[in-house]
């Protein structure tokens, strides 16, 4: 329960000797439209982009790297019916009473709701626009992600930084202590 598990795929050529340097994040006009998701999203990026060396700009500075994010968070639905047997009846149970024998029996059976939600970050050369490093990471539950799903999430699409590895990889994380 204290980690979170996710298929990570990295891809882009971060230049070799580049340090990671001063960020700002980039909203699109969709994001800039639901600030207070947006800055969630910020906050639960910034320790994972700390972590691979990147610190936040300071006012009145220029950035040298772009970063935008994204999340989608999908409840997937398991209807009964997926399962031909979804009545969880069958044949062959046998009871006392005034008749023995094999006896049919119906049950109902409730699959609890899957959520998939995945994160994505991608790095732009500030000066440039041009894109640097792709990374996302997926996972799924049966419960909602929280601010520390999210966090370990950002920051198992970053472990590998600036290195792509192997698309897709598991990573495992733990989730923060505290929720950014």
């Amino acid at each position: 329960m204290n980690t979170v598990t996710s298929d990570v795929s990295s891809f882009g050529e971060w230049p070799a000797g580049r340090a990671p340097g001063r960020y700002a994040f980039e909203r699109l006009p969709s994001q800039q439209a639901q600030p207070e998701q947006a800055a969630a999203l910020e906050r639960a990026a910034t320790q994972a982009l700390s972590k691979a060396g990147f610190t936040p700009v300071d006012s009145g500075q220029e950035p040298e790297v772009l970063v935008q994010l994204g999340a989608r968070f999908t409840r997937v639905a398991s209807p009964v019916w997926d399962d031909p047997l979804w009545f969880r009846g069958g044949f062959g149970r046998y009871h006392r009473g005034p008749w023995f024998g094999p006896a049919w029996s119906l049950g109902w059976t409730y699959t609890a709701p899957r959520y998939e939600y995945e994160v994505a970050l991608l790095l732009r050369d500030a000066a440039s626009g041009r894109p640097l490093y792709e990374t996302r990471a997926a996972s799924d539950s049966t419960g909602r992600p929280d601010a520390a799903t999210l966090a370990a999430m950002f920051e198992a699409a970053m472990t590998d930084f600036p290195h792509s590895a192997l698309n897709p990889r598991q990573v495992t994380v733990q989730r923060p202590s505290t929720t950014p």
